[in-house]
């Protein structure tokens, strides 16, 4: 357990899972703790760095601040995913080894995997293939601040540890089309059509895929619970051990937003990674999490807070 009077740095903290982790830290008695703004910290920039450790003086770090995005996003922009994500997390770390931090909680992503990893995917697995092509700079990326955790532990006894979460979902998501994920995307578009009495929706890829989902509020309470109970060398899972296709879930958010009108694919566009599902044993063995929230659940609660409150945050 941590002490609950450490202070604890929280980059991303103002973000989508960040908000998350912040809520939960402060459930489980956590009050001292540190949110930097991008706006007035670039994570990018190393005189900043210095500036937030000498003044934050933070004895544990959440590292969560990450540039994502679904798809298009990605092929958009490989070259600024590739180099924002390493350069903030391979910084961030070595500064925070530097300034002597306690213990170093990393959030990894499930696009480090091989595009071909056996399902469910394994810890174990992470370094046997190459990752799914449009997504890859942003996977590996990530996955250099797993080699780094390890060098650092093996080099300086350095805590840091890894954490894997599957695709997250969940209120205050971003609904943007241009640089969402699948299911706020998915939302958007079912609510847009039926608000305006479109017939059809366009998706993409043919909606074979598969992908698994976690809802925010687990994601949130899994990397508190990790922070407070393991300090391993090994990366650990985060994830419901659930598939689901992509077709499936887009005619299940239809039916709840109540979209009648019909779901055309758009073939010419990529699927991304055939499948998505992971084994989650390690999380339970080590730290004692499992998910809270059904999809079901989750996405009630989602489209629920996007009725209420995400539209007038939308492009």
């Amino acid at each position: 357990m941590l002490s609950p009077d450490k202070r604890i740095l929280v980059t991303g903290g103002g973000g989508f899972l960040g908000s998350f982790v912040v809520d939960s830290l402060k459930t489980h008695g956590y009050g001292n703790l540190i949110v930097p703004r991008s706006a007035d910290c670039d994570l990018r920039d190393r005189d900043a760095l210095v500036r937030l450790f000498e003044t934050a003086k933070p004895d544990i770090v959440f590292h969560l601040a990450a540039v994502v995005g679904g798809i298009g996003a990605n092929r958009a922009n490989p070259g600024s995913f590739f180099y924002d994500n390493a350069i903030m997390g391979i910084q961030l770390m070595e500064y925070a080894r530097r300034y002597q931090i306690e213990k170093f909680v990393v959030v990894g992503t499930v696009c480090a995997y091989p595009k071909f990893a056996p399902i469910p995917f394994k810890e174990d697995s992470l370094w046997d293939g190459y990752p799914e092509e449009t997504n890859a700079p942003y996977g590996l990326a990530k996955k250099m601040l797993l080699a780094q955790a390890q060098a650092y532990r093996a080099q300086y006894n350095f805590n840091a540890i890894y954490l894997l979460p599957v695709n997250l979902y969940g209120p205050r998501d971003n609904f943007d089309l241009e640089s969402s994920h699948v299911i706020p995307a998915l939302i958007r578009k079912c609510v847009e059509a039926k608000d305006h009495h479109q017939p059809e929706i366009v998706l993409w890829g043919d909606g074979s895929p598969t992908r698994e989902f976690l809802y925010v509020a687990d994601a949130a309470e899994a990397l508190v619970l990790a922070a407070e109970r393991y300090d391993g060398n090994e990366p650990v899972n985060l994830g419901t051990g659930e598939e689901i296709s992509i077709r499936a879930l887009a005619l299940r958010i239809a039916e709840q937003v109540g979209f009648g009108g019909s779901i055309r694919w758009d073939t010419t566009k990529p699927n991304g990674q055939p499948r998505r599902c992971l084994d989650v044993s390690r999380a339970k063995q080590l730290f004692g999490f499992e998910a809270s929230y059904s999809l079901k659940e989750g996405l009630e609660r989602t489209v629920d807070w996007y009725l209420k409150h995400g539209r007038d945050g939308t492009k």
